[in-house]
């Protein structure tokens, strides 16, 4: 189906000089968000979008089928502690999952945290908690419209009474949170814009006024983070700061204090601990690309040391390590191996114990690993392509692993779920999950979404398609590459495709969609590509670069403008991905992937489907509206739609019903474009 004609964009003669080159740019003034004339831009371009997207037939077909499925109870992973259990929990009739506390696994939940009492549209979320390790308290970071700029609340577990309130805390979250007996540490940053780059770090005690607390640390480089951990008796805080994806410094203080000692410092690799009483275990990547622990000793006076002094606790092995929690005298560490959790079980010596056989097929994604460190046992959840999101807990003792809850969904037909390898343009081999209706027969003419990310040592690992199961029942084949850049194999694999070498995560994207093609899976007309936040810049890449190779691109949150990604919100901090556009050498790589400077006049290019959010922090929306923009004004081909959501952001805190018209408009595009049949149950 294609709409009527887009709506008419102003083309301003504008352009700006960088390093020699002169940059036509005619829509620069969409970058002034505030103006009134992109407020009408994008309303226009939302009417447009709409009047698309909802005249669609199957739209309504799919209606009721994602109704049932989103308003289905979910279950979060459940979080141990000494006074009892807390677990969130979204039911049918929640826009937002409630935060549920219970004494014992066997006595009923009661409501500790309901969000959707915060707003009348469910548009206010709870976007992180964490529980003091006495489980006496709670703090909880609240925001509004998805923007991750936080107010945090700390509450008293057993009444539920209000005992803080710290406002205005800016991207705050619970890994720059740490509780000490008398009060927390807690980092802050600058509310909006660019402001939100600025960090700092406090120390707040029980009842004194917020703006009174304490500077531990102010942090200046755009790129560094700092993640804060104390210790479950109160003696010991650990800080790392980590530098973009590729090191962290580590600092110590005994609790209570606010000056830092360096401990490892101007490192070239990454140092995060997990404290148990007087030992810190130490992940990092030091002559481990697949990452090992070292042990650090915090019993007496701490001071700098060399990293590779450190005693080794638990070698690399295969398989990268993705997280670690202690349950009672025991370490758990989750693994993953070509995108594929594994869960091992150590002691405190770093002494193998045993594997933790996981659910089904075993080819899955552990989420949530939280041991219970007055018990042996240890909650985690779990889903696959064929396994919905359960959670399940694992007694150590008897080596048992137990299902507790899990979502009353289903696919009510047979899958097919296979992990293939292929091969990229200079003949690196990478993996590649393909699954698909296990009678489809290849006949070359299947419906396939080929989804990709390839950045930040961020993997994709495999997951239920709660909303994708509609397309798969109808004959859809779904795709997901484990491209490089991502973290599937370590930092080598992530090394592989930054900076001047980024050029390699669209070359795998590309080769993954020609396998498809030559194996027989799909063709040209009826493959999409869909990618979101970096992964929209992939996609924008391979839209730009093979235009005649897909049929349609969903293109969500992306980066798309790389000569100016880093003037806007948090893209400053990006340069140690993809490199700086004022740097002459990486100047010159970028701009020749840059989505947004490479469509060109009176190329036929495929269907877009462009969304963004105006409450996006994190990739300012700016580049969605360029990009389609330019498209609709000089491209042929299309449609070219873009549709800007204006009441969430980059993702995080949606409400129930904002997720069903999100889930409508996506696969309402791909079913059109793509002349899905569809198939109902």
């Amino acid at each position: 189906m294609q709409p009527g004609s887009p709506p008419q964009t102003k083309r301003e003669n504008t352009s700006y000089e960088r390093h020699g080159d002169l940059v036509e740019d005619p829509y620069l003034w969409l970058e002034d968000g505030d103006d009134e004339a992109v407020d009408e831009f994008v309303e226009k371009q939302n009417e447009y979008a709409d009047a698309y997207l909802e005249s669609v037939d199957v739209r309504e077909e799919l209606r009721p089928r994602f109704e049932d499925l989103a308003r289905t109870t979910d279950y979060g992973s459940i979080a141990p502690a000494p006074t009892g259990y807390f677990q969130e929990v979204e039911r049918p009739d929640d826009d937002q999952p409630v935060l549920y506390f219970r004494e014992s696994l066997e006595a009923d939940r009661e409501v500790l945290v309901d969000p959707n009492e915060f707003s009348e549209d469910g548009t206010k979320s709870m976007g992180w908690w964490a529980v003091s390790p006495d489980g006496q308290r709670l703090a909880y970071g609240v925001d509004e419209g998805g923007d991750e700029l936080y107010d945090v609340t700390v509450i008293e577990v057993s009444s539920g009474d209000v005992l803080e309130e710290l406002p205005d805390l800016g991207r705050a979250n619970a890994g720059m949170f740490a509780w000490t007996p008398d009060g927390f540490y807690y980092g802050r940053t600058g509310l909006e814009g660019e402001a939100q780059l600025e960090k700092e770090i406090r120390y707040h005690e029980h009842g004194d006024d917020p703006e009174k607390d304490a500077l531990v640390a102010e942090v200046d480089d755009p790129a560094t983070w700092p993640i804060l951990s104390t210790d479950r008796e109160g003696e010991h805080l650990l800080v790392a700061f980590v530098t973009g994806w590729e090191r962290s410094d580590l600092y110590y203080a005994p609790v209570g204090d606010v000056e830092l000692t360096p401990v490892i410092t101007e490192a070239d690799h990454f140092y995060t601990p997990l404290l148990h009483g007087d030992t810190a275990y130490v992940r990092t990547d030091l002559d481990a690309p697949y990452y090992r622990f070292l042990e650090l000793d915090l019993s007496g006076e701490v001071g700098e040391v060399d990293p590779a002094d450190l005693p080794e606790v638990i070698p690399e092995r295969e398989g990268i390590v993705k997280g670690a929690t202690i349950a009672d005298d025991r370490l758990l560490v989750q693994y993953e191996r070509a995108a594929v959790s594994e869960l091992e079980v150590f002691d405190l010596e770093g002494e193998h114990v045993r594997s933790v056989a996981l659910p089904g097929s075993g080819t899955g994604t552990v989420t949530g690993l939280a041991g219970n460190r007055d018990a042996p046992e240890a909650f985690f959840g779990y889903q696959s392509f064929d396994h919905p999101p359960a959670v399940f807990r694992y007694g150590l003792g008897a080596d048992e692993t137990e299902e507790l809850d899990r979502p009353d969904v289903g696919l009510g037909f047979d899958l097919t779920v296979e992990q293939v390898r292929y091969e990229s343009a200079d003949g690196t081999e990478v993996p590649m999950f393909v699954v698909h209706r296990a009678d489809l027969e290849r006949d070359g003419d299947n419906p396939a979404l080929l989804y990709g990310y390839g950045g930040f040592e961020n993997s994709l690992t495999p997951g239920f398609q709660t909303f994708g199961r509609e397309f798969l029942r109808s004959g859809g084949v779904y795709a997901q590459a484990n491209l490089r850049g991502g973290g599937e194999f370590g930092k080598e694999w992530h090394e592989a495709a930054r900076h001047e070498d980024k050029q390699q995560t669209f070359d795998d994207m590309i080769a993954a969609a020609e396998y498809l093609l030559d194996e027989g899976y799909t063709s040209s007309e009826r493959l999409a590509i869909q990618g979101g936040s970096n992964g929209g810049l992939t996609v924008g890449a391979v839209l730009t670069q093979r235009p005649d190779l897909v049929g349609a691109v969903s293109c969500h949150v992306p980066l798309l403008d790389m000569l100016r990604f880093h003037t806007f919100l948090l893209g400053a901090s990006w340069t140690s991905e993809y490199g700086s556009p004022d740097d002459p050498e990486a100047y010159e790589c970028i701009k020749e992937y840059s989505p947004y400077h490479n469509v060109e006049s009176g190329t036929e290019y495929p269907p877009v489907f462009f969304k963004t959010a105006e409450g996006d922090t994190r990739v300012h929306p700016v580049h969605a509206w360029k990009t389609a923009a330019r498209m609709q004004a000089v491209a042929d081909g299309g449609p070219f739609l873009c549709k800007t959501n204006r009441d969430t952001g980059h993702g995080t805190g949606k409400p129930t019903w904002m997720v069903v018209d999100e889930q409508l408009d996506n696969w309402s595009f791909v079913f059109d474009q793509l002349e899905v049949e569809y198939v109902a149950p």
